[in-house]
């Protein structure tokens, strides 16, 4: 089979023929088109929920080790790795090292389409050497076609370093598949325009990755109910989030959520121990660090 018969056979290039006018239409009628094909979207991410809890418990499990996350992609799916990983640092208050991106073509390519490096096998297995990749890592490769070499060099090359590997892909028996522990293959059908995967496919990617980095990061303890207790307040709208976090986690009043976030150096999860057990910030380092930075567990019955 050639590379056209391989491309024409994939879910991503099909041509939803009941389109071909649509040229012909209102731009109402244009957005109530793509606006139905988006519902399509979440019921083919929910389908996947058992392979994306496996994913959370590899990375889950990589992060409890010391390890890294990385993601690996091309073109769109590349640009959506780089979202999910440059947010995590400041939502979650972890090392950028923690979760890295790694894109076909290398930085240029965030903001330039570099098509050709995307076909670069081994490029992508290069990668996985040059970041020391090791069975403590995860990597997951993202790819609309399941078949980009860039990402199938990287998957390939991790998985003989002994790392975990995951496919997120939109095609089912997809090439990236047959090299992958895990794949999660959300099929979302026919782009409204056809193969243009930046529409649906990398929808359903970006709600993938969300649900994979937040998961992880709730498990890992960076979370205390659905308060980002490990926000970095590196800007007045941050500073701001993790004031009103210890005020309505202790209730205390403004002035006091204030000193306690001063002496804690802006630490949340720091001020809110300070507060409610009455101590100061290294005594409530120190609660965290023996309970492994879970807010929750070192709060104990409060």
């Amino acid at each position: 089979m050639d590379s056209n018969t391989l491309f024409d056979a994939l879910t991503t290039e099909t041509v939803n023929s009941d389109l071909m006018g649509m040229d012909t239409l209102p731009t109402t009628s244009i957005l109530d088109i793509m606006n139905d094909e988006d519902e399509k979207v979440a019921p083919a991410v929910r389908e996947e929920i058992p392979q994306i809890a496996r994913a959370v418990h590899k990375v889950v499990a990589t992060f409890r080790m010391g390890g890294r996350l990385f993601y690996v992609g091309a073109g769109s799916s590349g640009r959506l790795g780089v979202l999910d990983a440059s947010e995590c640092p400041p939502t979650f208050g972890v090392s950028p090292d923690l979760v890295q991106a790694i894109i076909a073509g290398g930085d240029v390519a965030i903001r330039k389409s570099v098509e050709r490096a995307e076909d670069n096998i081994e490029a992508g297995a290069l990668a996985m050497a040059e970041r020391a990749v090791s069975n403590r890592d995860t990597v997951i490769g993202i790819s609309a076609s399941g078949r980009a070499p860039f990402v199938h060099g990287a998957l390939t090359r991790a998985g003989q370093y002994g790392a975990s590997t995951i496919a997120l892909v939109n095609n089912r028996g997809s090439e990236l598949e047959r090299v992958a522990q895990i794949t999660i293959a959300p099929v979302v059908g026919p782009e409204v325009l056809a193969g243009s995967t930046r529409l649906k496919a990398a929808t359903a990617q970006k709600m993938v990755l969300n649900m994979i980095s937040t998961c992880a990061m709730v498990e890992t303890g960076k979370t205390y109910g659905n308060l980002m207790v490990d926000v970095q307040a590196t800007n007045s709208k941050l500073v701001a989030r993790a004031k009103r976090i210890v005020r309505q986690v202790t209730g205390a009043d403004p002035e006091d959520v204030k000193k306690a976030l001063d002496e804690a150096d802006g630490n949340a999860k720091v001020a809110i121990l300070m507060i409610t057990r009455g101590v100061r910030a290294k005594a409530a380092k120190e609660m965290l660090d023996g309970n492994g930075g879970f807010l929750r567990k070192a709060l104990g019955g409060l």
